[in-house]
C-alpha cells in the first residue's frame, strides 16, 4: 500500500509528488487507453452510449452543486436552483448515468421576500448548494442561501410531502452545508462561513435534523476558498470532502477523514483527490457514491460555468490507501478528468433531461421552473383546459424582462436544440408583451406587443433597442428559438405552424449570475395589470 501522499499545503501549491505504486480497492474505469480526447463544449455525443460505456458530461445542462445518495436500489440527487421556483430539483436513477426529474421541493416564500415576484432581488443568490440524506426511513435535504442562512426539510418519500422549511442558522455569509448520522445515531452538520475567510465549522445536530448546537461549533477548516462540503462514511472512516482554490492552479477536490466525528477533522488526515483541470471547467463539487459493489463514482458539476451552466459529470473513483481518488489516476496518485468510462453494471434507468409540456395536467413538469416565486393568482392551468394562462401584470422595473414575474423557464442543453411555444394572443391588452425568451444575466426575446389596439412582432436583447416587425392580426402565433452547438440562437415566428420567418439578430446564449442559459415563456404589461395569453404547449427538442 502507498505510505505517503502529498500533504498539507505542499500538494495544493506545488503538486510535485511522485509515487512508485498504486494499490487499488476498486477501479470502475475503462482503460485510460480507451478514453477519448474531447475539447470542452465540442462534444458530438454525451451520456449513455448504449455499448457498455458513457461519455461525459452525462448532464450537459445547468445541474449545479450536485449531491447524491443511494437508498435501496435507487439513487437520488439534488441540484441548486438559485432564484428559480420551486427550489431544489430532485432527480432519480438506477444506473447513475440516466436520470429522471422527480420534483422541485422548496416554496421560496419560506426563505424570504426578496425571492418573490414583487421584489426579485436574488440573482446569483437564492438556493445554493445542499445535501440530500436518508436516515431511519426518512429523506432529508439541507441547503443554504447566502443572505438568509441554512435550512432543512424532510419527507417520508422523495415525492413528499416535504415539511415546511426549518431555519437551522439565520443570517448572511454561509454556504455549502452537509450532514451525517454517525454509527452511534448522533447527527452532525457542517457548513462554511464564506464571509469570514471561508471558515468551515462542524456542529452537533438534533436527530430530527431541525436544529444545531450553535454554541458547540468546531472549526475544522479555513482559507483557500474552501467550500463544497460533503460528509460521507465509508468503512471505518468518516470523510469531509470539499474543494479549495489556489491562485494560478484552480479549484480541485480534497478530503479529510476521522474515525470519530466528535474528534472533528484535522489536517493530519488530508489528501488531494483530483487536479484542477482548469481547461475542463474544474469538476469539483458533488457526491461520492458506490455503484455496483466495490465500485465507486463521483457525481459532480463542473465549477466554471458555460452557456449551458455547470454541467454534470460522473467520474470513476479509485480507492488508494483508504482515499477516494477521482478520475484517471496519474503517476502522482492524483486524478484527472475522464471522458469515456465503463458504465456501472446496474439496472438500466430511463432518462428525461428534456421534456415538452402540453399543460394538460394539474401540475407543471419539474423540468420547468418559474423565475422567482410566481404570482399565484396570475397564472392558471384550469381557466382553459389544456392551456397555461398567463395573466399580465406590471414588472418590478418597467420594460425589464428580468424584473417581470411569472416567466416559466427551462434548462438549455449545451448542445444543438430548439424550443417552441404556441400562443393564443386574442386576450391581450394595450401595454402587454408576451413571447419566448432566453436569459441568464443577459437576455433576449421574441414576442408580440400590443399598442394602441394593434399587435406587432417584436425582438429585443438587453443591450439593444427593440426591433418591431409586422402587425399580427391572427389569433395564434408560433414562436421558436433554435441554437447550434456553439450556443448561437436564432428566433423564428409562424402564423400557421408550418412556415417560419426568422426575425431579429442572432443571440449568443451566455453564462451569468452563476447560471447557464434558460429558455422560457414570458408575459407582462408595462401599463396596467391587464390582458392575458394562453400557452398551448412548450415543446423542446428531445435527445
Amino acid at each position: 500500500m502507498i505510505k505517503s501522499f502529498i500533504t498539507g499545503k505542499n500538494y495544493g501549491r506545488a503538486m510535485l509528488c511522485s509515487l512508485f505504486a498504486v494499490a487499488s480497492m476498486s477501479a470502475a474505469v475503462a482503460s485510460p487507453a480507451d478514453d477519448i480526447e474531447q475539447e470542452w463544449g465540442k462534444w458530438t455525443t454525451w451520456g449513455d452510449q448504449h455499448d457498455g460505456t458513457y461519455i461525459n458530461p452525462i448532464l450537459p445542462a445547468d445541474y449545479s452543486d450536485i449531491d447524491c445518495i443511494k437508498v435501496g436500489d435507487t439513487y437520488y440527487a439534488i441540484t441548486s436552483t438559485f432564484q428559480f421556483s420551486p427550489g431544489v430539483t430532485l432527480m432519480r436513477s438506477t444506473d447513475l448515468v440516466n436520470w429522471q426529474l422527480i420534483t422541485n421541493i422548496v416554496d421560496l416564500t419560506q426563505i424570504g421576500p426578496a425571492l418573490n415576484w414583487d421584489v426579485m432581488d436574488r440573482y446569483a443568490r437564492g438556493v445554493w448548494a445542499g445535501s440530500i440524506r436518508y436516515h431511519d426511513g426518512r429523506f432529508y435535504i439541507f441547503f443554504g442561501t447566502p443572505d438568509e442562512g441554512f435550512f432543512s426539510t424532510s419527507a417520508p418519500s422523495p415525492e413528499g410531502p416535504w415539511e415546511p422549511l426549518t431555519c437551522l442558522l439565520e443570517g448572511p455569509g454561509w454556504d455549502d452545508c452537509s450532514a451525517i448520522w454517525d454509527d452511534q445515531g448522533r447527527a452532525w452538520f457542517v457548513g462554511t462561513r464564506f464571509a469570514d475567510n471561508y471558515k468551515t465549522y462542524l456542529w452537533p445536530m438534533s436527530a430530527d435534523g431541525k436544529s444545531i448546537a450553535k454554541e458547540e461549533a468546531k472549526l475544522v477548516n479555513e482559507g483557500d476558498w474552501r467550500e463544497a462540503n460533503k460528509l460521507i462514511k465509508v468503512g471505518e472512516w468518516y470523510y469531509l470532502v470539499f474543494s479549495e482554490h489556489i491562485e494560478g492552479i484552480g479549484r480541485y477536490v480534497v478530503a479529510r477523514r476521522t474515525r470519530n466525528m466528535q474528534d472533528g477533522f484535522s489536517a493530519a488526515e488530508e489528501r488531494q483527490l483530483n487536479h484542477a483541470d482548469y481547461h475542463l471547467h474544474e469538476p469539483n463539487q458533488g457526491g461520492i457514491i458506490e455503484g455496483e459493489p466495490g465500485k465507486w463514482y463521483f457525481f459532480t458539476h463542473h465549477g466554471r460555468g458555460d452557456w449551458g451552466g455547470r454541467l454534470g459529470t460522473l467520474l470513476p473513483v479509485t480507492w488508494i490507501d483508504g482515499w477516494p481518488v477521482i478520475g484517471n489516476v496519474g503517476d502522482d496518485g492524483i486524478g484527472t478528468m475522464q471522458w469515456r468510462v465503463a458504465k456501472p453494471d446496474l439496472p438500466m434507468s430511463k432518462s428525461d433531461y428534456t421534456a415538452s409540456e402540453q399543460f394538460d395536467s394539474k401540475t407543471i413538469k419539474p423540468h420547468f421552473q418559474w423565475n422567482y416565486q410566481p404570482r399565484a393568482d396570475y397564472y392558471s392551468l384550469t381557466d382553459r383546459k389544456g392551456w397555461l394562462r398567463l395573466k399580465a401584470f406590471r414588472p418590478v422595473e418597467k420594460g425589464n424582462i428580468m424584473k417581470a414575474g411569472n416567466t416559466l423557464a427551462y434548462r438549455v442543453i449545451q448542445y444543438e436544440g430548439s424550443a417552441e411555444i404556441l400562443l393564443d394572443i386574442s386576450g391581450m391588452a394595450d401595454g402587454q408583451i408576451a413571447g419566448i425568451c432566453q436569459f441568464s444575466q443577459d437576455n433576449s426575446y421574441l414576442g408580440v406587443r400590443m399598442k394602441d389596439g394593434k399587435k406587432y412582432i417584436e425582438f429585443k436583447t438587453n443591450d439593444t433597442s427593440a426591433v418591431v416587425g409586422q402587425e399580427i392580426t391572427k389569433k395564434k402565433i408560433w414562436l421558436k428559438s433554435q441554437w447550434d452547438r456553439n450556443g448561437l440562437s436564432h428566433y423564428y415566428y409562424s402564423l400557421d405552424g408550418k412556415h417560419y420567418t426568422p426575425f431579429g439578430t442572432d443571440y449568443q446564449l451566455k453564462w451569468g449570475n452563476y447560471r447557464g442559459n434558460r429558455v422560457g415563456v414570458f408575459c407582462f404589461n408595462d401599463e396596467a395589470d391587464a390582458g392575458h395569453v394562453d400557452v398551448d404547449f412548450f415543446k423542446n427538442t428531445e435527445y
